[in-house]
């Protein structure tokens, strides 16, 4: 047992009214750690449990608004000697809900593991056993840290809230601007991470009517079952549990801004009625025939290719053109060069500020790694990192050492584009101490998380994306296991 309930361990003796509580997910498959933190925590935080990750999103589809803080063990059932349903969790956790500031409690302390999930979007890795007054700390700075992150996200009508000067973002904010004031629907596409909520924002408050509703609905955060009432709204008597009739997010937009996110994990049998209301308003709540009206403006955004999706026939394709009436990509950081600077300074500028701790710096060969990470996870890794190191290192310049601890391990060793180039291997070859087996192995391992990513951890889809059996990859998988310990 990692945590023995102890009556010291009460953190804050005074009890706080629920209602001002923040909220905290633990997710852990065994009862008594989840038992021992929540015991721990209770008088600080209105504490959710799951055991597993399907059991971590039913919940999350189940609460009224998502919890503001998560402790995450990444060895979750069905698989629990790996990290894979950890990571998965991490991901769909930030998809459910960007702001949410996510800790994995792990005891696969693995520094490659803790690294990944970091570039995932977790906040930082607590390898177990660790104290719970150690804990609740680093859960402390997070709701710190996610409050003074509010009045950063205001607007100003010069910078949309976008930081960069680079001509990608210059471009980004002339298509805003170009498409806040146009009724029609607008699809923003890009990476998890990359900034598409602000997009929406942006493009919500310069339409020209700032102060009307603007309704946010995450498709990938709710239950496919509850997606239709949620939009259209139901009939007293609809279905069980409805025990009065209740509007949806179209008459509740009313004539303002529908912004429906990661749409393309929209169902297909309500993709039709969505169709219907872009096509000409029409709308009827659950339980009713009465045909309503919606004038709400829609924006949608999505981090799939839903171009290929409707060539595959898991997207219809007519929606697709209806809500592609003008488009809106968001570039990645990769693209965005000195930006990546430019970010580097705000965030620890502001952080430092919000800590009133003295900011960091990097050492010239910290600064030129930094400038050539490829940052997977987008602005919102850029941000974690600066924020794990106002934390570790305030006043300090960081060498590249440390700053590498941060960084993602698989995107540190991935090969650059010319690396299989003649002149490429030689110089490998020359620098001494190479491995072939080492070499390969390393790539191999780059393709098999690919194929688990795109599988989304589904071993028999993954293994055929490889073209190889089953049985195959588990070997190979437990082998890299293996190897890491």
């Amino acid at each position: 047992m990692l945590y023995a309930y102890r009556p010291e361990l009460k953190l804050n003796a005074a009890t706080k009214p629920k209602a001002t509580l923040p909220s905290l997910m633990i997710v852990d498959d065994d009862p008594l750690i989840r038992e021992g933190l929540a015991l721990a925590f209770s008088n600080d935080f209105e504490i959710h449990q799951a055991e597993s990750r399907a059991a971590a999103i039913a919940l999350l589809r189940r609460l009224p608004s998502p919890p503001q803080l998560a402790l995450v063990d990444l060895g979750l059932p069905p698989v629990p000697h790996r990290p894979d349903e950890g990571f998965h969790l991490i991901a769909e956790l930030l998809a459910h809900s960007p702001k949410i500031k996510i800790f994995v409690l792990s005891g696969q302390d693995d520094q490659s593991n803790a690294r990944h999930a970091r570039s995932l979007g977790a906040i930082d890795f607590i390898a177990k056993p660790c104290a719970p007054e150690k804990i609740k700390k680093y859960l402390d700075d997070a709701l710190k840290v996610q409050d003074s992150e509010h009045p950063a996200e205001d607007q100003d009508r010069q910078s949309l809230g976008i930081i960069g000067q680079s001509s990608a973002l210059q471009s980004l904010r002339s298509q805003i601007v170009m498409y806040a004031a146009i009724p029609f629907p607008v699809l923003i596409e890009g990476e998890s991470g990359c900034g598409k909520e602000l997009v929406a924002t942006a493009l919500q408050k310069l339409g020209g009517r700032p102060d009307a509703p603007f309704k946010v609905l995450n498709c990938a955060a709710i239950s496919p079952t509850l997606i239709e009432p949620t939009l259209f709204g139901y009939s007293k008597g609809a279905f069980t549990g409805a025990t009065s009739a209740q509007s949806g997010f179209f008459e509740d937009a009313s004539d303002g801004t529908l912004f429906l996110d990661e749409i393309g994990e929209l169902p297909l049998e309500l993709q039709t009625k969505l169709l219907r209301v872009l096509e000409n308003g029409e709308y009827q709540r659950v339980g009713e025939t009465k045909t309503r009206k919606s004038s709400a403006r829609i924006i949608a955004a999505t981090n799939r290719n839903l171009r290929d999706a409707a060539r595959a026939g898991t997207f219809r394709g007519d929606l697709y053109h209806r809500l592609n009436v003008f488009s809106i990509t968001v570039p990645s950081l990769r693209e965005l060069g000195p930006d990546k600077l430019v970010l580097l300074n705000h965030f620890r500028t502001y952080y430092a500020q919000q800590i009133k701790q003295t900011p960091f710096e990097l050492n010239p060969e910290a600064l030129q790694r930094w400038e050539q990470y490829s940052f997977p996870g987008n602005t919102r890794e850029l941000r974690n990192i600066v924020i794990r190191l106002c934390t570790k290192y305030p006043g300090q310049t960081v060498s590249m050492k440390q700053l590498q601890d941060e960084f993602d391990p698989l995107e540190i060793s991935a090969p650059t584009q010319d690396a299989t180039s003649s002149e490429s291997i030689k110089q490998q070859l020359l620098q001494g101490n190479f491995s072939l087996d080492q070499h390969l192995r390393v790539q191999e391992g780059h393709y098999i998380a690919a194929a688990l990513e795109l599988a989304a951890g589904n071993i028999s889809e993954a293994a055929k994306l490889l073209g190889i059996n089953r049985t195959t990859l588990h070997s190979r998988m437990d082998t890299h296991e293996k190897l890491k310990t």
